[in-house]
């Protein structure tokens, strides 16, 4: 298997083309006749943050609240064709609350870079509670509602592979020991999010 660094829409091209054998992310972002190609497991409900300016006037928050947000322009990866899923993802939180996405701005490959850009936008960047850490800002996570971003392992339909199957056994274990697929009580997802990261026994004993 092949390292690749990419939102699920990227590597979902490189999984159907034989490229890449598996990929994290949001399967329910995908369109669907891409997901009608692949198979997917859910893995984790991944509380988000947001990355700050150190010297933004939230930073000084233990966590931000989604209505603190409203006025402010947070950037979602607007522009970047590899990752239209968090870019979707971000649209539907933002809605209704008054939070604008950002424009479409440089990726940025590296820290040095990232610094830079975040140094000339200020806009706050919306992100994952494990973001790593990077010079001049803080990470915050959000909350009231807790917006989750789901993760599924995603790989090609009818693809058989040891490393597969070692890795599908992994992520079963690892969600059970860290309750990754329990959901909080506040926690925020789009309905069709929430509608694919139901396992079918789960609907099936619902009535669903």
């Amino acid at each position: 298997m092949a390292r690749f660094e990419s939102g699920l829409t990227g590597a979902a091209q490189e999984i159907l083309a034989g490229r890449l054998d598996a990929a994290f992310g949001r399967f329910a972002g995908l369109g669907p006749t891409v997901r009608a190609r692949l198979e997917h497991r859910p893995v984790r409900y991944e509380p988000m943050a947001v990355v700050l300016p150190e010297d933004h006037h939230l930073a000084a928050l233990d966590a931000v609240p989604l209505d603190a947000l409203a006025g402010e322009t947070v950037y979602a990866g607007a522009g970047n064709p590899r990752t239209l899923e968090w870019t979707d993802l971000a649209r539907r939180l933002f809605e209704g609350r008054g939070i604008a996405l950002a424009p479409p701005a440089p990726v940025a490959m590296g820290v040095e870079e990232f610094r830079r850009i975040m140094a000339k936008t200020r806009n706050p960047v919306l992100a994952a509670v494990d973001f790593p850490a990077m010079p001049d800002t803080v990470l915050r996570p959000l909350v009231d509602p807790v917006p989750l971003s789901p993760v599924s392992l995603v790989w090609r339909k009818g693809l058989t592979h040891p490393g597969i199957d070692a890795l599908r056994r992994a992520t079963v274990e690892l969600a059970a020991e860290e309750g990754w697929l329990r959901r909080p009580g506040v926690g925020w997802i789009p309905a069709a999010d929430a509608l694919v990261m139901t396992p079918l026994r789960q609907i099936l004993a619902k009535g669903g």
